[in-house]
């Protein structure tokens, strides 16, 4: 028996393999694992297995269902990782840093405009990726030979946003945490400005965005409920015919469930959103419904029942006396 693993390596990168379930000591998060890759071995760290691991692996491609999972992860978990292992690892890891800077020098020497941002060793050394950002597209063909005499090693280069750069280096935000996308975010969407709008939140982009420039991630987690609560309420600027006359809707405001509203003749006043949904039924001569916090769910689809014999006998008889396709008497005429 086999269970998907996920595991993860150097900048929160998550990959998906097989593993024998039945051996004994069955794998726990955070286990070094030496696992196949496409050319050679590599090392990383189990960050979910089984059912977690099932469900993130659909969510990730999106394609499959999770029955389909275990047949499309096609690589395998060798081995658990020894203690050697692990201190390869952390040779490598120091060597990183070194060969980012030889590559920033080549880079300066092409006079390529891309910037080098993360160097990753495979664990057996059979591959160096360099993770770089660029503004327009980079041919870097020339670049690419030169670091491969350079390491001795089969070279990748791999373009990344600015999302993903700060997912892979990582740091604090200004909420003083470690960032969402290089700590637990699973998944990093693209952020526009009609997020902050509805939230009603400042469009100043420096107020508003995060280290990597761009809209800060956490801007998608309170939106939904935003967009839910902004439904009860009548919409801004809206003209209503309330007991006072004609009002215009200044502001809502969702957590303290109020509507300022403004009239020609009275001012501007703060009312309540029940109180508001009162006088509007009022005006129209309509009985005030009962209040509820959420609007109701849409009404199931009705089930097509048994058809009574009696219809269906009748949409019979209207079809026999349909004319045939090619024009000649109805039949039975």
């Amino acid at each position: 028996m086999t269970a998907v693993v996920e595991v993860r390596f150097k900048g929160n990168r998550l990959e998906y393999f097989n593993w024998s379930a039945g051996e004994a000591p069955p794998l726990v998060p955070h286990d070094p694992v030496i696992v196949e890759v496409e050319r050679g071995q590599d090392l990383g760290r189990v960050s979910a297995i089984g059912d977690t691991a099932l469900k993130k692996c659909a969510r990730g491609c999106g394609g499959c269902a999770l029955a389909d999972v275990p047949n499309t992860v096609e690589r395998q978990v060798l081995r658990r990782a020894t203690s050697e292992d692990l201190r390869q690892a952390e040779r490598l890891h120091g060597d990183e840093e070194e060969a980012r800077r030889t590559a920033r020098d080549r880079v300066r020497l092409h006079q390529l405009s891309m910037k080098v941002t993360d160097a990753e060793w495979q664990w057996d050394r059979r591959k160096l990726t360099l993770y770089f950002t660029a503004e327009q597209r980079v041919d870097f063909r020339a670049l690419v030979r030169d670091l491969a005499a350079v390491f001795r090693t089969r070279i990748e280069l791999r373009q990344i946003g600015a999302r993903e750069e700060a997912r892979r280096l990582s740091g604090i935000g200004r909420c003083g945490r470690e960032y969402c996308s290089a700590s637990w975010l699973p998944e990093l969407r693209p952020v526009n400005l009609s997020v902050a709008k509805d939230q009603h939140l400042s469009l100043n982009p420096s107020q508003i965005s995060g280290p990597c420039g761009r809209l800060l991630c956490c801007l998608h987690y309170e939106h939904e409920f935003y967009v839910q609560s902004r439904r009860r309420f009548p919409k801004e600027g809206k003209v209503l015919q309330t007991d006072v006359g004609l009002e215009k809707v200044l502001a809502i405001d969702i957590f303290r469930d109020r509507v300022t509203l403004r009239s020609e003749e009275q001012g501007t006043r703060v009312v309540d959103r029940e109180r508001l949904e009162q006088e509007l039924h009022r005006a129209s001569g309509q009985p005030a419904p009962a209040s509820s916090p959420l609007p109701p769910p849409p009404p199931a689809p009705a089930v097509p029942g048994p058809t009574p014999p009696g219809d269906s006998a009748r949409r019979g008889r209207r079809r026999r006396k349909r004319p045939p396709r090619d024009g000649g008497p109805p039949a039975g005429a």
